[in-house]
């Protein structure tokens, strides 16, 4: 007949063992499936709202060692690599400070990127753009860092109207998205940019409050970005909340629930 104290130590052992076994079927499904989100800034608004939460599709462009938690991943260039679109919202590895970065791809391996008055122009040409009203929130820190907005209206006091203007830009290959613009910047006119072969470019759609790669790493920027550093495409919206917290269920967005990602 076992004892108490055998009991209970196999007892232990046995949720140390099934505590074991999620974490691992939790790494897999991580490192190979989906990958949590959450989006800290504004600089993909409207299109991602600071507090949205969503799934990486990892499996989209295949695999790097940036896949991996820790970037521990023993994989040189890319495993089962796929390419990704033009117009693509994707999660890539910064190559420099290691944090992980949201962004819209706009320029492929090839391509020559400029900004001009605040358009965006691809291989020379203006890509499309229509206006569409503006986009408005309000005046308040938001999310866990308590940002507080940029208005193309300021100066707004706390708790007034913040308000963008907004486009929808058409790009070459017909991908339609939302932009916002604040005002009149350096990276509303910028040089041309060449894309080198196995690299990317990417832009924020608050165009006028995002690090992308009209800035250069050694200004704080993305630059450019090596294939290997990509992680997936965002693809759909899970929960989205307004508050400081993801676990402040009545602060979340219900018209933001599975939304897709466009």
């Amino acid at each position: 007949m076992a004892s108490k104290s055998g009991t209970a130590g196999e007892g232990i052992l046995e949720t140390i063992k099934t505590v074991v076994y999620a974490l691992l079927i939790a790494g897999v499904f991580r490192t190979l499936f989906f990958q949590p989100f959450w989006i800290p800034s504004g600089s993909m608004k409207d299109t991602l709202l600071i507090g949205d939460f969503l799934f990486v599709n990892k499996m989209a462009y295949g695999y790097s060692r940036y896949s991996c938690p820790f970037s521990i991943c023993p994989i040189s260039g890319r495993l089962l690599a796929s390419e990704p679109d033009r117009g693509d919202v994707v999660v890539f590895r910064h190559p420099a400070n290691g944090s992980d970065f949201i962004k819209r791809l706009i320029g492929l391996p090839g391509d020559t990127i400029q900004m001009k008055a605040g358009r965006l122009h691809i291989n020379g040409q203006p890509v499309a753009v229509e206006d569409a009203g503006t986009f408005e929130e309000v005046k308040a820190p938001q999310g866990p860092q308590q940002i507080s907005p940029r208005c193309a209206n300021d100066p707004v006091g706390e708790g007034g109207v913040c308000i963008k203007e907004r486009q929808i830009e058409t790009l070459p290959e017909g991908t339609r998205h939302s932009i916002l613009n604040i005002g009149d910047g350096w990276a509303d006119d910028t040089p041309a940019f060449s894309v080198p072969e196995g690299n990317y470019f990417f832009m924020g759609d608050n165009r006028d409050n995002s690090q992308d790669s009209r800035f250069a790493l050694a200004t704080g920027g993305v630059g450019m970005v090596p294939a290997e550093y990509l992680i997936g495409r965002a693809d759909r919206i899970m929960f989205s909340s307004a508050g400081s917290s993801l676990f402040y269920i009545w602060t979340w967005r219900a018209d933001r629930l599975f939304k897709a990602v466009e």
